[in-house]
C-alpha cells in the first residue's frame, strides 16, 4: 500500500470524532435531564408555558448540537429505547464515561512508553492488582485512583480521538 494512501486511511480514524462526541454527550445529558430534573406533571395537566420532553430536547440540543437542532416535528425521543425501555434510565452517560476511563487507563501504559517492556509489565501488574483484582469489592472511583493515582481525565480520550 503506498505511504500516502496509508496516511489517508489513518486520518480517517478520527473523522467525525467531534460530532460523534457531541452526539453522545447530547444523549447522555438528555437522559439525565429527563430522569432527574424534568417534571411532566405541569405539561400533562395543560399548565401554560410548561416544558414538554420535546422542549427539553430542543434546549439540550442547543448546547450540545447547535449545528443540528431537532426539527419542529422531531419525535426521536419516542424511539429512544435506551433511556425509556432499555434499563439505562439516567445511565446513558456511562457509554462516554466508559470511554474516558478506558482511554485514561491505556494512557498509563502510554505514559511509561509502550516500547519499554519492563515498565509496561509494571503497569500491567498494577492494573491486575487494582482494576482486575478489586472488582466490585471497592468503590469504582477508588479502584481507578489506586491504579492511576488520580481521578479519570478525558485528556487521553480527546487525544486518541484526534481532538486534543
Amino acid at each position: 500500500l503506498p505511504e500516502d494512501m496509508f496516511e489517508k486511511l489513518k486520518e480517517q480514524k478520527t473523522y467525525g470524532a467531534g460530532m460523534m462526541a457531541c452526539r453522545q454527550l447530547y444523549f447522555g445529558q438528555m437522559d439525565m435531564e429527563l430522569h432527574s430534573a424534568f417534571d411532566p406533571t405541569p405539561a400533562h395537566e395543560g399548565e401554560e408555558g410548561a416544558e414538554t420532553i420535546f422542549d427539553v430536547q430542543r434546549r439540550v440540543a442547543e448546547k450540545y448540537q447547535p449545528h443540528n437542532p431537532p426539527l419542529p416535528d422531531d419525535r426521536f425521543l419516542c424511539t429512544f429505547n435506551h433511556i425509556f425501555g432499555g434499563g439505562y434510565a439516567a445511565g446513558y452517560y456511562s457509554y462516554k464515561w466508559a470511554e474516558v476511563m478506558s482511554a485514561d487507563a491505556f494512557g498509563a501504559f502510554e505514559d511509561v512508553g509502550l516500547d519499554d517492556e519492563e515498565k509496561v509489565r509494571e503497569v500491567g501488574r498494577r492494573f491486575r492488582d487494582t482494576v482486575l483484582s478489586l472488582g466490585g469489592g471497592v468503590e469504582p472511583m477508588e479502584v481507578f485512583r489506586r491504579f492511576r493515582g488520580r481521578e479519570p481525565s478525558p485528556e487521553a480520550l480527546l487525544r486518541h480521538n484526534g481532538l486534543a
